[in-house]
């Protein structure tokens, strides 16, 4: 039974409800990576009604709110039309985040769509992911931000104070609210903390580290059985952390350039040290990050190819994240020919040279790298040197080997787009991951409007932000781990201590 036709959302919405659907049924709290909180609706919210045209699709189609739309997704996208101009204008309350009957805003996820036949162009983007950017096809996005989370756990489970994961392995994605992605943790990653006198993964003096030398910088995940079928393939992700404050690294940046491998191929001297770094006097970087990490990547390729699947490497990071991402695949490229690899970076920095991307182009590794339009780290490091420097280098050596330059393809977000935050932002806020997964959510095409209806929980751009509008009524940088950290030690006694963390993943043995 086809539904009516309704009118387009107007600003007048909750003074005239011609159809309605009762939305107050229960007052089910939201969950959102560990922190239960409610929504910030008064008594008056009880009452509010919606009208059914509030749960219509921008293509005047009804939505059902567990899945996608029936039909051919990998057809052309063209929109009908597009998101009325008065949408921007609009007031947003927290009321705009109920969810159905009663339920507080949760992700509305599509229908998990099986592209075992399509995931060459979709995820190794065997055409260079031609056609498919703009406008940005809808399982695509939806395989973005999925990696794009992966990046953000890193940042989610990282203990400032003193190092370390908030988690045991096999219970991260459980903590993180991730296994809805069919993926499991198989190893973790430790780089060293300083790197020939850089901090760049600096953390708290004031609390005693859980190791003075080292770092959790990530983790390498597998996709499940299920989820092995839907996409494919056996996915291999590594997901690199970054830096916690941007300004950790950009005080202390070196724009110098160093030679890896054969012929000119020259990557950023800091980046190539974090990867590359090792000491036997310390517990977990008798081995550096990059020999954990193509231990347990050559483990898991012999493994599944044993038992005659189809495996692909997909590396993800944000920011130094994504610099290391494309250090990884280049070795791993190198070591494992065969191998389809994939990086998708959000917010990374240049990192070699034209000859380290000729290289990655010769070895076809596949790079999308997704930035936002006014964040300035995907500037650097080249905006560190000036003009006269860049045209004194050409004129001594004659060669442009020491210009760093982007890899791959670039798929680039603008804060401007999204009604939903502040027009003020600063360069922190442009180069927040949630803000990037948010601005993907609403992305279509360079020439369309935000939805009004995007996927994504709003709420998550305020986990470390305070970049939603106040009309939201959102806290502002409201994520925190429970009691941050503290368990209580002795019932009787109350006393909180911090929470220990012993499981085989702090018990180094040899790779």
């Amino acid at each position: 039974m086809s539904m009516p036709h309704l009118p387009p959302i107007r600003e007048s919405r909750f003074k005239q409800l011609p159809e309605v659907v009762d939305c107050h049924a229960s007052a089910q709290p939201f969950q959102c990576s560990g922190l239960r909180k409610y929504a910030s609706l008064n008594s008056k919210s009880a009452s509010l009604m919606y009208r059914v045209s509030e749960f219509v699709d921008r293509r005047d189609d009804y939505m059902t709110r567990t899945r996608s739309l029936k039909e051919n997704m990998w057809a052309p996208i063209t929109w009908k039309h597009e998101v009325p101009r008065s949408v921007a204008s609009l007031k947003y309350t927290a009321s705009d985040l109920v969810d159905g009957p009663g339920y507080y805003t949760t992700p509305t996820r599509s229908l998990e769509e099986n592209m075992s036949n399509k995931w060459h162009e979709l995820h190794a983007g065997s055409s260079k992911w031609e056609h498919l950017l703009d406008p940005l096809h809808p399982w695509l996005r939806r395989e973005i931000v999925k990696y794009g989370e992966f990046a953000q756990a890193t940042y989610d489970a990282f203990n400032n104070d003193s190092g370390n994961c908030q988690y045991e392995r096999h219970k991260l994605f459980d903590e993180l609210h991730l296994t809805k992605h069919g993926y499991k943790v198989t190893k973790y990653i430790y780089a060293m903390s300083h790197v020939g006198g850089l901090h760049y993964l600096e953390r708290s003096q004031f609390t005693q580290p859980w190791s003075k030398d080292s770092n959790w910088i990530g983790f390498v995940a597998v996709s499940t059985d299920d989820e092995s079928q839907r996409i494919g393939r056996r996915d291999i992700v590594m997901a690199w952390r970054g830096t916690v404050a941007v300004s950790e690294w950009v005080l202390d940046f070196e724009a110098k350039l160093q030679h890896i491998g054969e012929g000119d191929v020259m990557v950023e001297y800091g980046f190539h040290k974090i990867y590359r770094s090792k000491s036997e006097s310390t517990r977990y970087n008798k081995f550096s990050a990059s020999e954990q990490v193509m231990e347990e990547v050559k483990n898991l390729v012999k493994f599944y190819g044993e038992r005659g699947e189809e495996v692909s490497f997909t590396i993800t990071g944000h920011s130094l994240g994504g610099a290391l991402a494309l250090l990884n695949a280049y070795e791993a490229a190198a070591t494992l020919p065969d191998l389809p690899i994939t990086v998708i970076s959000f917010g990374a920095p240049q990192v070699g040279n034209i000859a380290f991307r000729d290289k990655i182009d010769e070895m076809k590794v596949q790079t999308l790298r997704i930035v936002v339009k006014q964040d300035k780290v995907p500037t650097l490091p080249e905006k560190f040197m000036s003009t006269k420097i860049l045209q004194r280098l050409l004129s001594l050596t004659g060669t442009r080997k020491w210009v760093y330059t982007h890899v791959g393809e670039e798929l680039a977000l603008d804060m401007t787009s999204s009604p939903y935050l502040k027009g003020k932002f600063s360069y922190k806020d442009c180069h927040n991951l949630e803000i990037y997964l948010h601005l993907l959510d609403g992305f279509h095409s360079e020439d369309s409007s935000f939805p009004r209806g995007a996927r994504r929980d709003i709420a998550l751009v305020n986990k470390n932000s305070g970049m939603l509008i106040e009309e939201l009524g959102i806290p502002e940088n409201w994520y925190q781990v429970p009691n941050k950290g503290l368990m209580i030690f002795n019932s009787t006694s109350g006393r909180w201590v911090k929470r220990s963390r012993v499981d085989q993943e702090d018990i180094f043995s040899s790779i």
